[in-house]
């Protein structure tokens, strides 16, 4: 699911004390401390190096304020030049400050169709540190050297000031890719993505190609529909990949850092989703690999759709491993299929920002600083309880407004494709097409991968719950 950045809208009147009651429940603040807006007030410590020359854009969806990455990429002698400039954060906040306390309480940045709950203050994360246009802002400067075939080469990151050249969306950046029109860098970063794509399938990385669910206003009217990424979202995501593989060779030739992991799967698992694509009669054959066998998949029909929820069974564990003076056991990310790190969004997730200074250190040198070697233990867990935050609340949202399009039509029927059965046998995952709704469904013996009838019997928005009965097992 996704909330994305939106402007300051109306709640619609059914979802107010719904979603006061959530954010309560959660204890999800509504503002910031006096004395952390008063800190957000002082002069950041701005780096010597100007790299204000480099042609950087950001690439965000629409709406966007806090900016944490701008890009620019060139040709080589031997291949590709990327230039990755991430909004310097510790620029701003001191260890111990009223800032640094409050982000670490907070762990990362909430999004909600009518608010942000942000990380920072927004005079810092949608103003000051963000890497807004035809503004001077200090940064942390990759810079990483690629083959032609897109392997990395070369890696160098330190302090910089910079200068956005323009804010674009993603609809942008594709619509001018599509006709033609991309400037040089924009065109490469489809070339330089793609390769990195094929890199990725190449070492056996996976990425689950299902629809997510977004909460969208029209005209001031709430609802959520499935929604296909653009191609540049993922040649853009490429990019902050190959930031965070390269932030985590760093850190692991030093022996000192924070990876994001997640272990592999166990083969019980792997002979389960068998047995599925069995039942769902989608052809696995044994000498065809996991990842393979996911990137064929369809999320269009029926079957496959069911199969891709069924996987993300593997994609759940994820969490990250600190260490110091020895590289850890666990050092994969399996989706992934190679180490990785966050270091590329400091605005919104608290990790990046002490993943940022120790590549930093270990670029420069110099050694890791004390307050990051002491935040470093607790950090795994701290992130751990935000995302835990997050989940629940976005997951409250989607099923607040799910249950709000759905409040006018009970008793109408539907038609939805079970998608996934609990073990139990007795109850499933639907999803309804239109509008956008993935429930859980009660009954007996349900058709996985199959499209069934069902009938809406009761929506309460203010429990952000809809019930649905089973009207027949196939598609009338």
């Amino acid at each position: 699911m996704a909330i994305r950045p939106q402007q300051v809208h109306p709640v619609p009147e059914p979802l107010v004390r719904a979603l006061e009651a959530l954010r309560h429940e959660l204890n999800i603040p509504d503002d910031f401390p006096p004395a952390v807006h008063d800190a957000a007030a002082a002069a950041p410590r701005l780096p010597s190096l100007d790299r204000t020359d480099l042609e950087l854009v950001t690439i965000d969806p629409e709406g966007s304020r806090d900016l944490d990455q701008a890009v620019l990429i060139g040709t080589a002698d031997t291949g590709f030049t990327v230039w990755y400039a991430i909004a310097d954060v510790a620029a701003f906040v001191h260890p111990g400050d009223p800032i640094d306390v409050e982000a670490h309480g907070r762990g990362q940045t909430l999004y909600a169709p009518h608010q942000r709950t942000p990380l920072h203050p927004p005079e810092l994360s949608e103003d000051a540190a963000s890497l807004l246009p035809h503004t001077v802002r200090p940064a942390v400067l990759w810079e990483l050297g690629l083959d032609e075939q897109g392997a990395l080469r070369s890696t160098s990151v330190r302090r910089a000031l910079v200068r956005s050249r323009a804010q674009l969306t993603y609809r942008e950046v594709q619509d001018r890719l599509d006709a033609g029109t991309a400037d040089p860098s924009l065109t490469l970063l489809r070339t330089v993505g793609q390769l990195r794509e094929r890199i990725e399938r190449e070492r056996g990385g996976v990425s689950l190609r299902i629809p997510e669910q977004e909460v969208v206003i029209n005209h001031e009217q709430w609802r959520v529909v499935h929604r296909s990424a653009l191609p540049v979202e993922g040649w853009n995501a490429q990019i902050s990949l190959l930031t965070g593989i390269a932030a985590a060779q760093l850190m692991l030739d030093a022996g000192t850092g924070l990876l994001r992991i997640l272990p592999r799967a166990a083969d019980s698992a792997i002979r389960k989703l068998r047995a599925t694509a069995a039942a769902l009669r989608i052809p696995w054959p044994e000498d065809v690999s996991y990842p393979e066998f996911v990137r064929a998949l369809d999320p269009q029909l029926g079957t496959h759709a069911a199969m891709l929820h069924a996987c993300t069974l593997l994609f759940r564990g994820a969490g990250y491993e600190a260490f110091h003076g020895a590289a850890p056991e666990h050092r994969e990310h399996s989706a992934i299929a190679t180490s990785y790190a966050h270091v590329t969004a400091p605005l919104r997730r608290l990790v990046d920002r002490y993943g940022s200074e120790v590549c930093l250190a270990i670029s420069a040198g110099n050694p890791v600083p004390d307050w990051v070697l002491e935040a470093l233990p607790q950090l795994p867990a701290e992130m751990e309880a935000s995302a835990r935050k997050a989940s629940a609340y976005e997951r409250g949202i989607v099923n607040m407004v799910e249950t709000l399009a759905l409040s006018a039509h009970v008793g109408e029927e539907f038609t939805a494709t079970v998608v996934e059965v609990k073990d139990d046998g007795a109850r499933g995952t639907i999803i309804i097409r239109e509008p956008a709704v993935e429930v859980t469904l009660k009954a007996p013996d349900l058709p996985l991968g199959k499209e069934v009838r069902v009938r809406l019997v009761r929506a309460d928005v203010a429990e952000g719950r809809a019930e649905f009965e089973l009207v027949s097992d196939v598609a009338g």
